[in-house]
């Protein structure tokens, strides 16, 4: 096997943009999404089980993860399965 080469990236990512050009990303208010209170509980738990090693309760795990489940199964069932990773994979691996 070859080694890897990543490729040479032209992106702006480190560059700061003026905040005129992020209006788009803002959230406004009167137009905001309303979140599950119980979503919001668990999403808050799972944080600070994350950055505190706070343990989790088995019924936040129990939920997120049907949540994820229910979540993934609206994708695949919206726009099939994505194997894209095998073709990047074989790209990289291709390119050396």
């Amino acid at each position: 096997m070859g080694t890897f080469k990543p490729k040479k990236c032209d992106c702006s990512i480190d560059l700061a943009v003026p905040a005129f050009q992020n209006e788009s990303m803002s959230i406004d208010a009167t137009n905001s999404i309303s979140v599950d209170p119980q979503e919001l509980a668990d999403s808050r738990a799972v944080m600070e089980h994350v950055l505190s090693q706070a343990p989790l309760d088995p019924e936040v795990y129990r939920r997120v993860h049907e949540r994820a489940a229910k979540i993934t199964e609206d994708l695949r069932r919206k726009h099939g399965t994505l194997d894209i990773a095998v073709d990047l994979i074989r790209e990289v691996r291709d390119e050396g």
